[in-house]
Order: structure tokens, then sequence, then C-alpha cells
């Protein structure tokens, strides 16, 4: 049985919250919203609570998890933080942005996917911030849902696809972002990497550094989840659609910002900025599949600045390419 517990995000009930942390620091699972998506959470160094997060998701046991901590000395206490980890982390922390860096060995292999490196970020969310303190450990958390569909912004999305795999979902309402975070690879610090665009827009990040962020080879590219599988996607088809691309495929769903000519307006979402696609992205993915279509259109946007690098990235990973 999956226990629901609503929360204020900005003052979430301690008598909550402790429920949670107990189970956290007993082995089970938590899904606890953050600034971006719904996390499906366990103790990072416990490997068989690690093991129990890739079995409630159907997720590869190579596909690293990203570990939220609630302050840079806690990743210190995880990773080798060389400078350049610490000053974004002192800048940009809590935000939506990860960093890859050394594993100290007090990091289980399963969490790392069997990789020398560990990912780690502060989330921006009262309630995930109080749930690590509370835990008194490191949470290993990827997306709340079943691997491969399309991440979790809300705790309904989380019920519908871990009613009865996990012990308990935080609700804390909507997430604002929407996308996953910025993964970043600092192995190097005068090299760093992209190795996912998300929540936190990679000029920002340049800008900080004084450096571009370079472009990641195959072996570094695994460092970061949600880079090895098709993930984000939908039951039915995503087709990619561009403004001025013509018409849409017959019986297809929409969503974007601008409208092609002929589409079903009675199944077509429309978002006024890249950072509402962003936000809507995924929970549009899951309403529109259930409209019975044979295929879900989503435009591509043009500029691939700001969050819209990110909100390619997931676009074109659920339609498969």
């Amino acid at each position: 049985m999956t226990i629901t517990a609503a929360v204020d995000r900005w003052n979430p009930s301690p008598v909550i919250i402790t429920t949670a942390a107990e189970i956290i620091r007993a082995g089970g699972l938590v899904a606890f919203p953050t600034e971006t998506v719904y996390g499906l959470g366990a103790d990072a160094l416990n490997p068989e609570a690690v093991s129990r997060i890739f079995t409630a998701k159907g997720r590869p046991q190579d596909n690293p998890l990203i570990l939220h901590v609630h302050s840079i000395a806690q990743a210190s206490n995880l990773t080798v933080m060389n400078g350049t980890a610490r000053k974004l982390a002192e800048t940009f922390w809590p935000g939506p942005l990860t960093l890859v860096l050394p594993a100290k060995e007090t990091v289980p292999s399963a969490t790392r996917g069997g990789l020398d490196t560990a990912a780690v970020r502060m989330p921006d969310n009262p309630t995930a911030l109080a749930l690590i303190q509370a835990s008194d450990t490191a949470i290993a958390a990827p997306s709340a849902n079943l691997s491969g569909r399309p991440s979790p912004t809300d705790s309904e999305t989380v019920l519908h696809d871990m009613a009865g795999r996990i012990d308990m979902i935080l609700d804390g309402g909507s997430t604002g972002v929407g996308i996953e975070s910025t993964v970043i690879d600092l192995t190097d610090p005068e090299r760093p990497l992209m190795l996912r665009p998300g929540g936190m827009p990679r000029e920002i990040i340049e800008a900080e550094l004084g450096l571009t962020l370079e472009v990641p080879d195959s072996v570094s590219k695994k460092r970061s989840p949600g880079t090895r599988y098709r993930h984000y996607a939908p039951s039915v088809p995503v087709k990619i659609w561009r403004r001025g691309g013509g018409l849409l495929p017959e019986n297809c769903a929409y969503m974007g910002m601008n409208i092609p000519g002929n589409a079903d307006m009675s199944r077509a979402i429309i978002f006024t900025s890249a950072e509402n696609y962003a936000h809507g992205l995924f929970a549009g993915f899951r309403k529109l599949e259930a409209e019975n279509v044979s295929c879900i259109a989503v435009e591509w946007p043009e500029d691939s600045s700001g969050i819209s690098e990110g909100l390619r990235d997931r676009i074109s990973r659920a339609a498969g390419k």
C-alpha cells in the first residue's frame, strides 16, 4: 500500500516529514516534490534500498542516480569537489543543476551505476530539503515514474505509475520547472561537459565559469542519467512538427506554441512561452495520450537558448531520436 500525504511546500509538517524520513532510514521508498519533477527517493548509501528504486521503476541497473543533498558540505562527503564545482554550487544551489564528480568510496556502486563518478545536486524545494535533513543521509532519486514514461510533475501522476510499488508520496502540488536538472561533468574542471541540458540554462553556467560547456563523448555521456535510453515517452508515437512544416499527421493530437492549420483544438495544448511549454510538456503527454489518438505532434522550439535546449532534448528523446 502506498500512503499519500499532502504537505505545504513552504512549511511541510514536521510530523509528516519525520514519518517519511523514518521510511527512508528503514530502506523504503518515498516520492517527493522538487523544483523540477517528482523524485523517487531512497537512502543513497544503502545498496538494498537503492536496488528497490530500480525494481519499482523497471530501470536499467547501469543507469546512475542523482544524489540529492541539503548542503555543499554533504556533497563534499560524497564526492571530490574541485574549485570549479564549489563555485557553481555556491552560486546555483539550491537549484536545477547537477554536478558529476569523482565519487568517494562511501557512495555504493549501485547508486553510481557502476561508474567511478557520482551525480549530486541540492533541490530548490523546502519539502525536499526538509526530507533530506530529517533522513540524515543523501537521497538517491530519479524521477518517480515507470522507466521510459514522461516524468511526473504532480503527485497524481506519481500514484498512477507507482501505486503499490513504493511506500509513500509527499504531495507538494505541481512542480515549477517541469523538466529535469541540467547535468554538468566537472571531473576535469578545465573541460566542463554538458551531459544533459535541463532546467538551468547553458548560458548562465557558461557566464559564471567563463568557459564554454563542451560536448561529451559517448563514454562521458554515460555518467549522466537520462541519456542512454528512450525517455519521457507517452504510450503513443511522438512526431516532431516544425513551424512552417505543413500539416499534422491524421488523428494526431498537438502541443506547441504555434497552431498548425489542421490542428484539432479539442485535442491541442497551446503554450504562451518556452518556459510554460517545458512546465507542461510531460503532463501534456499524459493528458493527450488518453484522448485515443494515433500520435502526438509536438512543436520543435526554433530557439535553442535558455530552457529551450532542455525542452528540445526531452522532445527528441520522447520521439526516439
